[in-house]
């Protein structure tokens, strides 16, 4: 392959690249605003994010742990497990096998609130893509998942200054 043809194929390449996740974007922009309007009173989105990352993984995590996993600031995601803490969707103990932090876990009514927040949302967000045809909503899922796995392995290895 030429120079020329490898930059056009290179050029090419980072144009569907740029294209497929600005729709992403797009799409996540679009959701993410007809998610929050379908919302129960008193959960936002950020609650709902924590209740669902335990209903899907399970287990216990650190604040930090957390923050991470959401690219979110410590602050932010301590802000977030403290209204959870208050409403008893969360427990937050100090971590036993060190004293300065903290080990946080899903209660029964955190998954129970998860899990309702579901049913509230589902209706409006049925709407929002009734005309879609569910069954390519499934076949594109292996695909997307793949490409999620593949950047939060790569997540501090791409410096996005560099490119």
């Amino acid at each position: 392959m030429t120079d020329n043809a490898e930059s056009e194929s290179r050029d090419e390449n980072g144009s569907a690249l740029y294209a497929f996740f600005n729709e992403i974007g797009i799409i996540n922009q679009l959701f993410s605003t007809a998610f929050r309007r379908a919302l129960p009173d008193g959960m936002t989105s950020a609650q709902f994010t924590v209740l669902n990352h335990f209903a899907r993984l399970g287990g216990e995590r650190t604040p930090a742990q957390l923050a991470a996993s959401f690219q979110v600031t410590k602050g932010a995601i301590t802000n977030t497990l403290q209204k959870l803490e208050e409403k008893g969707y969360v427990a937050i103990a100090t971590d036993p096998k060190d004293r300065r932090s903290k080990i946080v876990t899903v209660t029964d009514k955190g998954l129970a609130k998860r899990e309702e927040t579901l049913a509230a949302t589902t209706p409006a967000l049925a709407q929002v893509v009734e005309e879609l045809d569910v069954s390519e909503i499934k076949a594109a899922l292996p695909f997307l998942q793949r490409v999620r796995v593949h950047l939060d392995k790569a997540r501090d290895e791409i410096d996005f200054a560099d490119l």
